[in-house]
């Protein structure tokens, strides 16, 4: 191909970009967060045709952090059954749903792929569990405590590449970090008030109060945020059901009058609902306060805040469904210890700091050796925890054969 040729096929892709902006103008909400108006920590010259969020989407899709989704727990360690979900399938429901919701509201979908895809990314080995644990060692090392949230933005943001990031949206980056789909909300309304400046106090000030609420800066990750509670709260008690740890006939008759018992049942009057009451934002006007919010009916998410209660009681704290953590708290704790004190020997002696070697200069020069291991070991997939665990001598779990 010649440069002509080049220059006029740039061209031709260039004027279809500005074509799908003016569409997006026209046919999207008002309310929704247009692509001409991404902004980015670092400006970037326009050499690529595809519009900001999209680019978004293929950097998340192309890091290292989402290929580990595929072994991270989402809710049922160590169990021996295929059928149980991982992140990464839990990920990917929510960008389902999610961009199923954001179409029939006319939001940017885009954006709402980006959001959810990159969402849970910070995620450390064994869910929430392990979340806790390296969250205590953190604060006992002198960081803040450790949520995936915050994590899920520093991956992407500050370790990825080497230390200097994907130089994603803010938009993007605020969906990630506010998303809180373990918070109830009937409800939600964005802060649109927000620049990169905001949106690193607001990283800082949740560092140090894991309570403090967040809101999305966009109605794009609202939805996000209300999609992961629809994604994962039937899933997970299929899962338990699947895992015969709690039976259908238990699950609240509250509950199941107004959402139904199968997962399918309860996504699918979830996301009705949500559609229903969040109707006005298709066709409101941009200085419409009123209209900028999406939610529930009242009936539905009192019965969905029930439904969590259920699920919190019966499944996530139950001790019966967390076989062996005590090893795995031992293993989190040996594996700090034995990554910390290479980091230190490394910075007295000059000598190999191998499980960190591709890391960029200025990310040593800016991280704490305590704030290196903690990504490193948030980064690992469950399995591979385990064979760092074992070489170091620490005695780990088997996998729990349940009956099917």
């Amino acid at each position: 191909m010649t440069g002509r040729d080049a220059a006029h096929y740039r061209d031709w892709l260039n004027a279809i970009r500005q074509e799908l902006d003016d569409r997006e103008q026209s046919s999207l909400s008002a309310l929704a967060c247009l692509s001409r108006t991404a902004v980015r920590r670092v400006e970037e010259i326009l050499v690529d045709h595809r519009q900001p969020f999209a680019q978004d989407t293929d950097r998340i899709l192309h890091s290292k952090a989402y290929t580990r989704y595929i072994d991270k727990t989402q809710v049922f360690s160590l169990v021996d059954n295929d059928h149980v979900t991982h992140r990464v399938l839990h990920v990917q429901m929510v960008s389902r749903i999610a961009r199923t919701v954001g179409r029939f509201l006319g939001l940017n979908e885009d954006l709402i792929e980006a959001i959810a895809l990159g969402h849970d990314i910070g995620h450390p080995p064994f869910g929430h569990e392990g979340e806790r644990i390296l969250s205590q060692i953190c604060r006992r090392h002198g960081l803040a405590s450790f949520q995936h949230n915050i994590q899920s933005v520093q991956f992407l943001d500050r370790f990825e590449r080497s230390g200097s990031g994907w130089n994603l949206t803010l938009q993007v980056l605020d969906g990630i970090l506010c998303h809180d789909g373990e918070i109830h909300a009937r409800q939600l309304r964005p802060d649109r008030r927000k620049d990169f400046d905001a949106h690193d106090r607001e990283l800082a000030a949740k560092g140090d109060n894991p309570a403090l609420p967040l809101m999305p800066m966009t109605l794009e990750g609202c939805v996000v945020r209300l999609a992961d509670t629809i994604a994962y709260i039937g899933r997970d008690i299929e899962d338990a059901i699947e895992l015969r740890l709690i039976s259908r006939e238990e699950i609240p008759e509250r509950c199941t009058h107004v959402l139904g018992n199968s997962n399918g049942t309860i996504v699918y009057t979830l996301v009705t609902d949500l559609l229903t009451n969040s109707g006005q934002v298709r066709g409101a006007d941009s200085r419409d306060a009123g209209s900028d919010c999406i939610g529930f009916s009242d009936e539905v998410g009192m019965a969905l805040h029930h439904l969590k209660d259920f699920n919190y009681r019966r499944i996530y704290t139950n001790p019966a469904f967390k076989p062996d953590f005590e090893k795995i708290h031992h293993c989190y704790e040996q594996l700090f210890d034995h990554f910390l004190e290479r980091t230190h020997r490394a910075a007295r002696e000059g000598t190999d700091r191998s499980f960190l070697r591709s890391m960029s200069p200025a990310y040593v020069a800016t991280h704490r050796p305590a704030a290196m291991v903690r990504d490193y070991l948030a980064g690992m997939t469950d399995a591979y925890f385990l064979r760092q665990a074992a070489a170091i001598g620490c005695v780990i779990p088997g996998r729990l054969c349940l009956p099917r």
